[in-house]
């Protein structure tokens, strides 16, 4: 790549207060991911109480846009590598939207899951987007902290809007209410994305559109960085997308190592911030308490991620997620085991939470890192397309133990086993970092 590729005058110069704009906008994005997804746990104690719904049943609703954002992150997800990062999230941003608002008028649980699976739908498509544009738009020595922080924004989502849920429920007793917030939330970031999010240069670059050239411009005199007289040459001749690109020589293991990693992690990870709300109510709490240890949770989520991507400017990023998964599946399994206080529940639940989630953003910036930029958004769908399969399981498989009378202290055991697997996934991926320009 020549020295005048504006993706190699990227990865080398120090960032633009712009492009930290664009990465700040993609990290609050993923906050809007985590009290999207987080809303129906919010919410599940009330759904619960007024349908009467029993916990297998409860478990399959609350994995219902789980499963949609695997198949999100594989159709959109791809789509972002067709059409760009841009028009894929603001997309994904109105079904988000349209999805939380008909939740709220859902009279019954199959038609509440339906609208849980739609939603789940653009979740899915831009989580795979904005870790493409966070991974295009930072500097080659800020990249996996940028990439952490963006994961960051799920706990940080979580917190906020968990909060906000918490307040929303004690005050009106409606369930209802936490996706009708989380409709306008939603609907406030199109704008947003439409003002201050460019579609990135190494897409641009790649697929080569109508006006390529003055978009890129447009974009590298916005940094403070001097336009081109002309495009440079391509690296590659663009190629007709398809799945079997990731599964050629060379990339097969590292695809299928990196889904079960991140398949298996996400299976504990959705156990315990799906499952805390209706454990903890089921203890005699009310829902509003029972919403404070997720809030909990979700503290140490970011922190987690705070403290992985401050770790990563000085250690690799593998071993930093291989460590945290190790200590993620310890804390879960200890979650179950005789617990009983908010004080003691939200203590462990923050613990677990930190561990969990700094593995989850650190597997992000793996992800990002292990496909080039023709693929990326495709190979990042890919990966947590399926591994969301895993997501969905979790709270599944958890739902249907507690109904056959399993008891907790062995449901948070078997759940944590996920994490640990996920573990000795990702220690055995022959890993090396692609240049991302």
């Amino acid at each position: 790549m020549s020295e005048l590729d504006p993706r190699a005058i990227i990865a080398r110069e120090p960032m633009h207060f712009r492009q930290v704009i664009a990465i700040g906008i993609a990290t609050a994005l993923n906050a809007l991911d985590g009290f999207d997804v987080l809303s129906i746990s919010f919410a599940a104690p009330g759904i619960a109480r007024d349908w009467g719904i029993d916990r297998a049943a409860l478990g399959l609703v609350l994995s219902m846009e789980l499963i949609g954002m695997g198949i999100g992150a594989l159709i959109l997800g791809a789509m972002a590598d067709r059409i760009g990062r841009r028009p894929t999230i603001l997309s994904c941003l109105v079904i988000m939207a349209a999805g939380m608002f008909l939740a709220s008028t859902a009279q019954n649980v199959t038609i509440l899951s339906a609208y849980r699976l739609f939603t789940g739908l653009g979740i899915g498509g831009m989580l795979a987007a904005t870790n493409a544009i966070v991974a295009e738009c930072s500097n080659a020595r800020r990249r996996n902290l940028a990439v952490a922080i963006m994961a960051g924004g799920y706990p940080v989502g979580a917190i906020i809007g968990g909060s906000i849920a918490s307040l929303l429920l004690a005050s009106t007793g409606r369930w209802q209410t936490v996706f009708e917030f989380g409709a306008i939330l939603t609907a406030c970031f199109i704008p947003i994305v439409l003002w201050l999010v460019p579609e990135t240069i190494a897409f641009l670059l790649h697929k080569r559109p109508a006006g390529a050239l003055e978009k890129i411009n447009r974009t590298m005199v916005r940094q403070g960085r001097a336009p081109l007289d002309a495009l440079p040459p391509r690296d590659e001749a663009p190629q007709r997308f398809s799945f079997g690109q990731f599964f050629a020589p060379g990339l097969a293991s590292v695809t299928l190592l990196l889904i079960l990693a991140y398949f298996a992690h996400m299976m504990t990870f959705y156990f315990l911030v799906k499952w805390i709300p209706k454990i903890v109510t089921d203890m005699g709490y009310p829902p509003a308490l029972a919403g404070s240890v997720l809030v909990w949770a979700n503290v140490g989520s970011a922190t987690g991620c705070l403290v992985l991507s401050l770790m990563t400017q000085k250690v690799g990023v593998r071993p930093l997620v291989i460590g945290a998964m190790i200590c993620g599946a310890v804390a879960v399994a200890v979650f179950g085991q005789g617990f009983s206080t908010l004080a003691s529940l939200g203590v462990i639940a923050c613990i677990g939470g930190f561990f969990t989630n700094a593995a989850t953003a650190g597997l992000y910036a793996v992800i990002a890192q292990s496909f080039p930029a023709a693929l990326r958004a495709g190979g990042t769908g890919l990966v947590i397309g399926v591994g969301r399969a895993g997501a969905a399981l979790g709270p599944i498989v958890a739902g249907l133990l507690f109904a056959s009378g399993t008891p907790l202290s062995l449901v948070a055991l078997l759940m944590a086993s996920g994490t640990l697997v996920g573990g000795i996934a990702l220690a055995l991926v022959r890993y090396r970092e692609n240049a991302i320009a």
